[in-house]
């Protein structure tokens, strides 16, 4: 029942979507930097944000205009993060305001993000001259949602889009997404913005528990390189087009409907980690037999995060005893010597490590499972039924070049 389809934040009905230049970026080959997401109508609306204690201006607005639960519309910019900047909720502000002069809606209903560059003063001007244009690229098509998602990219390699349909209550019902991340990623959310829109109908009480159960198997399972952005924030907006009975409680409809964002999220969570900045692989880390889900999170989660174990998957190197490591400093309780360890990749899989204890394997079949894009880490602990899996990627020359010099 669920598939996933085109379409981006536009797939679901009643949403535009707009992407252009402004000039919030100048020294960017004319790269778009302004995007804008409005609803025909208004939204049942939430969202997460990062829990780093320094957070940018657009964060503190979105938290007061989200006080009754719902929203209209999402502007946005790349090439500036407004955090720590001199007038930052001002500007802010002023985004809300512009976008909402040309919507015709109340500046509260709109909700502000940034990403970029930290402690700069953003060129808010540039941004409210642009409004008219921005508005009237307003479309409902596919291409609409490919120039927002362009518009948020500030180191990414390639734009974040995904969207699904399922039934719900007997209607279609759609949802769609699009996101930025690629460096400053680490569980509890990474420097990235995510928007998802939906045509359902859930009341702003329900869709807050159903992201926040969303955001902690999708988002906060991903990690690049451990740090955790002053910006980060995760919007939904449910206009409830569908026409299905609006979901008021946890129930069947909940379900679905939790069963679709969920799918959507994790989505799009593996398209930043495989984007990390100067990453050639994505590193997917399943721990198994865990003594409950908890557990294995942890576990996992310091895999994935672990440098020299991302330095090692990089040079193709089947050092698993770097897995074990970090399965040691993790902090969760185990016995080492029940762990089982597997490299695979669509070359192959091997057992590199079995009852906590090396294997003799052949070294040229590891290397070429590891030169593979997709890496898989699989961890047997023979401690439970849990079990749980995130995503990672590992770390090269290029992380260093990219980070070395992004502000100059």
């Amino acid at each position: 029942m669920l598939k996933f389809i085109d379409g981006g934040v536009c797939a679901a009905q009643g949403f535009q979507a707009a992407g252009i230049h402004v000039g919030v970026k100048t020294h960017a080959n004319w790269k778009k930097d302004v995007a804008l997401i409005v609803s025909d109508v208004d939204c049942a609306a939430s969202a997460v944000f990062t829990k780093n204690v320094v957070k940018a201006a657009p964060i503190h607005v979105d938290k007061t205009h989200l006080a009754d639960g719902k929203a209209r519309a999402i502007i946005a910019n790349s090439g500036n993060a407004n955090a720590c900047a001199p007038q930052g909720e001002e500007n802010a502000i002023k985004m809300c305001q512009a976008a909402a002069k040309a919507i015709g809606c109340k500046p509260e209903d709109v909700l502000v993000s940034s990403t970029g560059v930290i402690g700069q003063t953003l060129n808010v001007k540039v941004i409210e001259d642009g409004m008219p244009e921005l508005y009237a690229a307003l479309d409902h098509s596919a291409e609409a949602s490919d120039a927002a998602a362009h518009a948020i990219m500030t180191t990414d390699t390639e734009k974040k889009e995904a969207a699904v349909e399922t039934v719900i209550g007997g209607k279609v019902v759609r949802m769609g997404g699009i996101a930025k991340g690629s460096g400053m990623i680490h569980p509890n959310m990474g420097t990235m913005l995510c928007f998802l829109t939906t045509d359902c109908a859930i009341s702003p009480e329900m869709i807050r528990t159903a992201l926040l159960e969303t955001v902690n198997v999708s988002f906060n399972r991903i990690s690049v390189d451990g740090d955790t952005s002053t910006n980060d924030s995760c919007i939904v907006l449910a206009n409830g087009l569908a026409g299905n009975k609006t979901i008021t409680e946890k129930g069947e409809d909940y379900a679905a409907f939790l069963e679709a964002l969920q799918a959507l999220c994790m989505a799009l969570a593996k398209k930043m980690a495989s984007d990390g900045e100067g990453a050639k692989h994505l590193i997917t880390c399943t721990v198994q037999g865990a003594a409950d889900e908890a557990q294995a999170e942890t576990i996992s989660k310091s895999v994935i995060s672990s440098t020299l174990t991302k330095a090692a998957i990089f040079g193709a190197d089947a050092n698993w005893g770097r897995v074990l490591c970090a399965m040691g400093y993790s902090g969760a309780e185990f016995d080492p010597e029940k762990v089982d360890v597997h490299f695979t990749s669509a070359a192959g899989d091997i057992a590199v490590c079995e009852q906590g204890r090396g294997l003799d394997f052949d070294e040229d079949f590891a290397k070429k499972i590891l030169t593979e894009h997709d890496i898989e880490i699989n961890i047997t602990m023979g401690e439970g039924s849990g079990s749980c899996t995130c995503w990672g990627c590992d770390i090269t020359y290029d992380y260093i070049k990219i980070n070395g010099d992004y502000r100059t």
